[in-house]
C-alpha cells in the first residue's frame, strides 16, 4: 500500500490529528529516521491530542459563555478582595470531583461574570461539561419547556452537567413556577455536580430574592453548604479602566 492510500483511509475513517501527523512526516522525510514503534507513538499521540483539542473546543462552544475568558487572563492585581491562591486552587478543578459549589458575589462592574466564566472555560479544559446561563434566560427557558412538554429532558441535561453557572442570580424576582424550577435543578444536583453562582446580591439578601422561605431554605441549604465564597468589592473594574 503506498502512502497516498494510507492517508486517503486515514481521512475517510477521520484520524485528522494521525493524518496531519503522518502528511507532515512524509513531507519532511523525518519519518524514514523513526522506528515503527516510534512512528506509531507519534502518530498515536498526535490522534490523540488532536481529539482532546476538539472535544474542548466543543465544551467551549456548548457552554456558551459570556465572556472568551481565561484564569490567565483574569486580573489579580486591581484590588477588589480577589485571593489569587483562591482562584487558582479552583482552577484545578477538584471542587468538581466532590460536587462542591462557587458563590461569587459583589457590586456591578467587579468582574463576576468573568471570572465565571474563567472558571467554566478551565473546567471545559479539564474534559468537565458545562453549561453558562443567565438566570431570567434560564427561567423563559423552564416556563417554555413547561409548555411545550420538554420541560423533563431539559432538566435531565442540566442534572448531566459536571459545571452549571447560574449568572445574574437575583437581578429579578423570581416567580412561583421558577423558584420550583430552581429547587428542583439544585436538588438534583446537590451533593453530585457542582453550581456556580453570581450574583450582585450578597448570599444573605438571597432569602428575599426567592421569597418563598420553605424553598429559600432549601435551595440555600444545598448551596452554601461547603461552598467556595469569592466575595469580589470596589469600583467597577470598566470605569477604572476607562479613567
Amino acid at each position: 500500500m503506498n502512502n497516498n492510500a494510507t492517508l486517503s483511509q486515514m481521512k475517510e475513517m477521520r484520524l485528522l490529528g494521525m493524518f496531519n501527523a503522518f502528511e507532515a512526516l512524509l513531507r519532511s522525510a523525518q519519518n524514514t529516521a523513526l522506528t515503527p514503534d516510534e512512528l506509531i507513538a507519534q502518530l498515536v499521540e498526535a490522534e490523540f491530542n488532536d481529539r482532546q483539542q476538539r472535544k474542548t473546543l466543543r465544551c467551549l462552544r456548548s457552554a456558551r459563555f459570556r465572556y472568551p475568558a481565561s484564569i490567565e487572563e483574569t486580573d489579580f492585581h486591581t484590588p477588589r478582595n480577589l485571593d489569587k491562591n483562591q482562584a487558582l486552587r479552583l482552577a484545578d478543578c477538584s471542587y468538581l470531583d466532590r460536587g462542591e459549589n462557587i458563590l461569587i458575589t459583589g457590586p456591578t462592574g467587579t468582574g463576576k461574570s468573568f471570572l465565571a466564566s474563567a472558571l467554566g472555560h478551565q473546567a471545559c479544559l479539564k474534559g468537565k461539561r458545562v453549561k453558562y446561563f443567565n438566570c431570567r434566560k434560564l427561567f423563559e427557558i423552564l416556563k417554555m419547556a413547561k409548555a411545550d412538554g420538554s420541560y423533563p429532558t431539559f432538566v435531565r441535561k442540566l442534572e448531566r452537567m459536571d459545571l452549571l453557572i447560574l449568572d445574574d442570580f437575583g437581578l429579578e424576582p423570581i416567580d412561583g413556577k421558577a423558584r420550583l424550577g430552581l429547587l428542583e435543578i439544585i436538588e438534583d444536583r446537590h451533593g453530585r455536580r457542582s453550581t456556580l453562582i453570581a450574583s450582585q446580591l450578597p448570599v444573605p439578601k438571597w432569602h428575599e430574592v426567592i421569597e418563598e422561605k420553605t424553598i429559600a431554605d432549601a435551595v440555600l441549604d444545598r448551596l452554601v453548604h461547603q461552598a467556595h465564597r469569592i466575595e469580589l468589592k470596589g469600583e467597577s473594574l470598566r470605569k477604572i479602566r476607562s479613567t
